[in-house]
């Protein structure tokens, strides 16, 4: 139950995911602003998740490291349009 409750294999994936999307967002020539607000919500919900299911002081760490990072870009990310 304990290693079902710590796989964190699916978060990671989806993290994968959510950054490539970031990656061609950022390649397009129109407004993105709101498309990248969003995909920082997912990302911030991603690294809660991993937090939550964290069985190391280590990965614990990493996942409140990855929100901090998060929240910066988010901060900035409210800058684009």
């Amino acid at each position: 139950m304990i290693t079902q409750k710590s796989d964190v294999a699916e978060e990671l994936d989806r993290i994968e995911v959510h950054l490539e999307e970031v990656r061609r967002v950022l390649g397009q020539r129109e407004p993105v602003g709101r498309r990248l607000d969003f995909l920082m919500q997912e990302l911030n919900r991603e690294s809660n998740t991993l937090g939550s299911k964290s069985i190391s002081t280590e990965s614990t760490s990493v996942a409140v490291e990855m929100k901090v990072l998060i929240e910066q870009m988010r901060e900035q990310v409210q800058n684009i349009e």
